[in-house]
């Protein structure tokens, strides 16, 4: 029987078009302008998208920009530990949803959960912040 985790959906909702935040989206170095979990020195090496410490960095699979919204990446923490977070943009009227979902880990504790979702729930009032000035 196949096993699924646990999962959250948080959303903000963006005052431009679709096309607008979805272009956004699909350039992943404007993660940075918004994404504090990636910190400072988000960069491109050999086409892999890298931050973090230099001693022990870590990886990002993005999706190619699509016309469907789909702005999905993989956190790569070790060769044999990825982390697969969806997210997409959705028209609403003249402006859009993002909608992050974030999976709880089997290893996360409750107030590992509640946490990871208060900083989605920021970059994601980051972004619009950004995408709205």
């Amino acid at each position: 029987m196949a096993s699924t985790l646990p999962a959250r959906h948080i959303t903000v909702s963006i005052n431009r078009p679709f096309d607008e935040v979805n272009d956004f989206l699909a350039v992943p170095a404007n993660f940075e302008q918004w994404a504090a979990g990636l910190g400072n020195g988000f960069h491109q090496v050999n086409g892999e998208w890298i931050f973090g410490n230099p001693d022990a960095p870590t990886k990002i699979r993005f999706t190619p920009k699509n016309e469907f919204g789909v702005a999905d990446h993989t956190v790569m923490l070790q060769p044999d530990a990825e982390i697969y977070v969806p997210m997409r943009v959705v028209a609403n009227e003249e402006g859009s949803e993002v909608i992050f979902t974030l999976f709880r880990r089997p290893e996360m504790t409750d107030q590992q959960l509640e946490d990871d979702s208060a900083a989605v729930r920021r970059d994601l009032e980051k972004l619009k912040a950004v995408l709205e000035a």
